[in-house]
C-alpha cells in the first residue's frame, strides 16, 4: 500500500467538520498485547472547529466512542447520549427525541450538528453511520451562531478506509425488534487516492406499549449512507456524502399522569389511535474540502443540504378531563411537512509562531439558509372511552389544502478564534463573532465573545477558566402590541453568558481521564410584562428584564483503569431556575433533575470474553411548569457481555444485553400530557461478522 504524510494528514483533518487536523506529523504506536484504550478520545473537533486535544480546550467536552455505542447495542441517539450525566430526556413522542442539555432543551434547529454543520433534527438520527458523538457544553454561538446556552450535540461520522473492510451484524430484542447492518469500505483504485465507506440499516421495531385495540406499535426504518473521499493531489482532499432516512412508525404521544404523578391508566397503553402515524424522508447531501496552502496554513470548505418532509397522520389525544370522567376527545388531522436545510463554511487555520509564542489562528465564515412549508387539514373530533371501539381513520389528506403555510430565513456569521500557547504552562484562547439573520420581521445582528486561560502545571493535567456567550434571536424585530407602552421597542437577541472554571487530568499512565467543571449560565432577554392600573393610555408595559439562571457542577472519568478495565462515568448536580419570569417565576425546568449520574464499564477477562455493567440515575423532576407534578428519582442497571471468536479467517462477535436488569419502574422524559414511561426488564442479542 501507498502512504503519503500528507494524505495521512488530509483523511484525519477531513473527520472534522472542516478538514480540522493542521498537525502533519505521524506518531507510530506500537501496540503490545491485548489492551487498546478505546474508551478514551483525546480531542473533539466540533469544541474549536480545529483538532484540538481537550487538554488545549478551556471548556467541558464529552465525547462518546462508537465503542461504546456498540456495546451497549443501542438504536437511538437517546441511548447514546445517556453516558453523559450532563444531558437529560425530554418527550420520545411522535418517534423523535428532545434532550436538555445543562438543565436547557435543544432545539432541532440549532442544537445539533453533523461534521460540524447545523443539523435538522427533528427526527431519530442514524447513529449507524456515527463513529462518535461530542457533547460541547455551554454557550458555543461563536463558532456555530445561534443556539441555546447549554451547549451542542456534535455527530462526528464514520470516513472512508484505505484497507477492504465489511462488516455484518443482526440483532433482536425480546419485543421482536430486528435490525441488520452492513458496513463496508476500501480503496476503489490501486494508488487509493479514492476511497469509500458504505451503511445500509433495515430496521423492524415492535414497542412494548399498545394500542387500545391490542395492536402493537411497529416501526419501519431503512438507511442508506455512502461516503467518498477523493485526493485531487498531494495538497488537497474533496469528500462527497449522501445518505437517505425512510422511517415510518405508528404514533405514541406519551401517557398522562394525574395531580400526584401516578400514570393515568395502564402503563402500557396507548391513547392515539392504531391508524395515527408518522412518514418521515430525510436525505443530506454535501462535501468538503481540504486544501494545505503551505506547511502553516490550511483552507476547509464545506456545503450541506438537508432535505426533510414528513407526513403525519394524528388522531390528537387530548386528556382534558380524563382523569375524572374517563373520556377524552381527539382531534384528527393530516399534516405534511417540508424542511429544507443549507448550509456552508469556509475556514482559514493557520499555526505559526510570533515572538516565541506559538498560534493556532481560525477565521472563518458560516451560513444558513431555512426555509419550511406546511400543508394540513382537519377531520371532525370525536370522544373516546374505555371498551368502545375504535373510531374509523377519517377520510381526510393534507393534500385538499390550498393554502401553503411556510416560513424562511437565513443567517451567516464572520468569526475569528486564536489559541495562543505562551509557554509550557500557559496558554489563552479568545475570539469572537458577527451574526446577522435575516428574516421577514426579524433581522437580528448580535456580536458574541469568548475567553479563555488554560495553565498546565503538569504535561497530563489542565486547570482552567472560560467565558462564553450565545444568542437566540427573537421571533420579532420589534414589540408589536398596541396598547403596550413600550410599542414599537426594538428587540435585541436573547443573550446567554456562562462562567466555567475546570480541570482535567489523565491519570495512570495517560489511560484515564478525569474531567471536573463548574458553570454559572444566565439567560436574559426574554420578555416581561407587567400591568398598568393607573395609566389611561395603555394597559401593560413590556420590557427585556427575564432571566433564567442555571448553575452545576459535573464530574467525570473515562477511559481504563488498567489493561482489563475500562469506564465511562460521569455525575452531575444542577441548580436551574427562572430568576424573571412572566410564568414561571421561580420554578425549575421541566426535566431538570438537582442530581444525575451514569457509568458504564467493561471488563476483558481474556481475549475472547469481556462483559460490562451500567447503572443510569436520575433524581426528581419535575413534570410540569408550575412544579405541582413529581417524577420520582430512578436507578437502572444494565449489563452484557461479548463473546469473539474465529472462524477460518472470519471473526464473529457474539453479544448479549439485559437491559433494566432488576425491572425498575419509572418514568422517563416528558411532561404531565407526554411523558415516557421507562420500559421494563428487556434483552438484545446481536452477532456481527467481519468479512
Amino acid at each position: 500500500m501507498k502512504y503519503s504524510t500528507l494524505f495521512l494528514a488530509l483523511s484525519a483533518a477531513l473527520s472534522a467538520p472542516l478538514a480540522q487536523a493542521t498537525d502533519k506529523k505521524i506518531e507510530v504506536i506500537e501496540v503490545q498485547g491485548s489492551y487498546f484504550n478505546d474508551y478514551k478520545i483525546d480531542d473533539a473537533n466540533g469544541a474549536m472547529r480545529t483538532n484540538t486535544s481537550l487538554l488545549n480546550t478551556a471548556q467541558s467536552v464529552t465525547v462518546i466512542p462508537d465503542t461504546i455505542v456498540n456495546e451497549q447495542l443501542a438504536t437511538t441517539l437517546g441511548e447514546v447520549l445517556l453516558n453523559d450525566a450532563s444531558l437529560t430526556a425530554g418527550s420520545k413522542q411522535r418517534n423523535r427525541e428532545v434532550f436538555n442539555l445543562r438543565g436547557f432543551t435543544l432545539s432541532s434547529s440549532n442544537g445539533y450538528l453533523r461534521d460540524g454543520h447545523q443539523h435538522w433534527s427533528h427526527y431519530q438520527q442514524p447513529i449507524e453511520t456515527l463513529e462518535s458523538v461530542e457533547v460541547i457544553k455551554g454557550p458555543s454561538s461563536i463558532l456555530y451562531g445561534q443556539s441555546a446556552p447549554g451547549g451542542l450535540v456534535n455527530m462526528v461520522t464514520k470516513k472512508p478506509t484505505t484497507k477492504t473492510m465489511l462488516n455484518v451484524g443482526a440483532d433482536f430484542d425480546g419485543e421482536g425488534s430486528t435490525r441488520f447492518v452492513l458496513d463496508a469500505g476500501g480503496a476503489l483504485n490501486e494508488d487509493e487516492s479514492l476511497r469509500y465507506r458504505g451503511v445500509l440499516v433495515k430496521q423492524d421495531v415492535d414497542y412494548w406499549r399498545e394500542y387500545q385495540n391490542d395492536e402493537q406499535r411497529e416501526r419501519d426504518r431503512f438507511l442508506g449512507a455512502v461516503v467518498v473521499d477523493y485526493d485531487l493531489s498531494d495538497n488537497a482532499l474533496v469528500r462527497f456524502h449522501y445518505d437517505r432516512t425512510d422511517d415510518k412508525a405508528g404514533l405514541d404521544t406519551g401517557a398522562w399522569l394525574n395531580s400526584d404523578g401516578d400514570v393515568i391508566g395502564d402503563d402500557k397503553t396507548i391513547r392515539d389511535m392504531s391508524w395515527a402515524f408518522t412518514d418521515i424522508t430525510v436525505e443530506n447531501m454535501g462535501f468538503d474540502v481540504s486544501y494545505f496552502l503551505n506547511e502553516q496554513w490550511q483552507v476547509k470548505l464545506g456545503y450541506n443540504e438537508q432535505n426533510f418532509s414528513r407526513q403525519r397522520f394524528e388522531s390528537a389525544p387530548s386528556k382534558g378531563d380524563f382523569e375524572q370522567t374517563g373520556i377524552y376527545t381527539s382531534n384528527p388531522y393530516d399534516r405534511y411537512d417540508d424542511w429544507q436545510f443549507k448550509t456552508m463554511f469556509a475556514d482559514f487555520v493557520g499555526e505559526f509562531e510570533i515572538a516565541g509564542m506559538e498560534h493556532q489562528l481560525l477565521i472563518g465564515a458560516n451560513s444558513l439558509d431555512y426555509y419550511y412549508g406546511r400543508l394540513k387539514t382537519s377531520g371532525d373530533s370525536f370522544e373516546y372511552q374505555a371498551g368502545m371501539s375504535e373510531a374509523v381513520r377519517p377520510d381526510i389528506t393534507y393534500k385538499t389544502d390550498d393554502s401553503l403555510s411556510t416560513s424562511e430565513y437565513d443567517y451567516y456569521g464572520i468569526y475569528v478564534q486564536d489559541l495562543v500557547t505562551v509557554n509550557e504552562q500557559w496558554q489563552v484562547s479568545f475570539g469572537g463573532r458577527y451574526d446577522k439573520q435575516n428574516k421577514k420581521g426579524a433581522d437580528n445582528e448580535s456580536f458574541v465573545p469568548k475567553l479563555g486561560v488554560l495553565y498546565h502545571p503538569l504535561d497530563t493535567a489542565t486547570l482552567y477558566a472560560s467565558y462564553s456567550e450565545g444568542f437566540e434571536p427573537q421571533s420579532s424585530e420589534t414589540l408589536d402590541e398596541p396598547d403596550d407602552k413600550n410599542h414599537g421597542m426594538k428587540l435585541d437577541a436573547k443573550t446567554s453568558k456562562q462562567l466555567e472554571v475546570g480541570a482535567k487530568w489523565q491519570l495512570f499512565d495517560e489511560r484515564l481521564l478525569l474531567t471536573t467543571a463548574l458553570y454559572d449560565i444566565s439567560k436574559t432577554g426574554t420578555l416581561i410584562t407587567e400591568n398598568l392600573a393607573d395609566d389611561p393610555d395603555f394597559k401593560t408595559i413590556t420590557t427585556q428584564a427575564g432571566e433564567q439562571r442555571h448553575q452545576g457542577f459535573e464530574l467525570a472519568a473515562q477511559g481504563a483503569v488498567n489493561d482489563k478495565l475500562f469506564v465511562m462515568a460521569s455525575s452531575a448536580y444542577l441548580d436551574a431556575k427562572y430568576e424573571k419570569d412572566n410564568k414561571y417565576q421561580g420554578k425549575t425546568p421541566v426535566d431538570a433533575p438537582n442530581w444525575s449520574a451514569s457509568l458504564w464499564s467493561r471488563y476483558e477477562f481474556n481475549d475472547a470474553l469481556a462483559v460490562n455493567a451500567g447503572v443510569f440515575y436520575e433524581g426528581e423532576r419535575f413534570a410540569n411548569t408550575d412544579n405541582t407534578i413529581t417524577k420520582d428519582g430512578y436507578a437502572r442497571v444494565d449489563i452484557g457481555a461479548t463473546y469473539k471468536m474465529s472462524l477460518g479467517q472470519k471473526d464473529i462477535n457474539f453479544r448479549f444485553n439485559v437491559e433494566n436488569l432488576f425491572d425498575a419502574e419509572y418514568l422517563a422524559g416528558g411532561g404531565d400530557s407526554n411523558v415516557t414511561i421507562g420500559e421494563g426488564t428487556n434483552f438484545r442479542l446481536a452477532a456481527q461478522f467481519s468479512l
